[in-house]
């Protein structure tokens, strides 16, 4: 029986390839949030994952070519906030306006971090290590404090391309 899949070497002509196949992966949504010398920063990502639990540790990856960046990677706190299905709206604005939080409440974390509330869970983290990684920064984060929700909400999830949601299979 013939195999149905779609074989490639990647490489530059093969990158809209990639990423589709990248994309069949469904992620979960996080925004990234930082004080900067200009003001609060948010950074939505699909890259965030846990690392090691003793010490805590998590990561996720920006990209180089991001205008936030830099902010990111020389930042000594940050927060990781985990999205609820009803917080895509959040996603989308700090995706292309990392520098807004008009529409968003938001209050100081434990670490200078802006906090935004209502989210699945928020992970506030001292900078550990930066690596870089093709054309993206791999940044690792110390756990300092983390709070979550109370109740079972639906989370943000990211696949080829598209926000949905997860609801637990009975």
């Amino acid at each position: 029986m013939k195999s149905k899949m779609n074989s490639f070497v990647p490489d530059a002509e093969r990158s809209t390839d990639l990423r589709h196949a990248l994309g069949q992966f469904g992620t979960g949504v996080a925004l990234i949030t930082t004080q900067s010398e200009i003001g609060p920063l948010g950074m939505t990502a699909n890259s965030f994952s846990s690392v090691s639990l003793d010490p805590p540790l998590v990561l996720w990856s920006a990209a180089c070519s991001s205008k936030r960046h830099d902010a990111f990677t020389q930042t000594q706190a940050f927060c990781i906030h985990v999205l609820s299905a009803d917080q895509m709206g959040i996603a989308k604005h700090f995706a292309k306006r990392g520098d807004d939080f008009s529409p968003y409440p938001w209050e100081e974390g434990p670490n200078g971090a802006p906090t935004l509330p209502d989210c699945l869970a928020t992970f506030h983290c001292e900078r550990y290590a930066v690596h870089p990684a093709g054309d993206h920064s791999i940044i690792l984060g110390q756990i300092t404090s983390v709070a979550t929700q109370a109740q079972d909400v639906d989370g943000l999830l990211f696949k080829r391309g598209k926000f949905g949601r997860f609801s637990a299979e009975d």
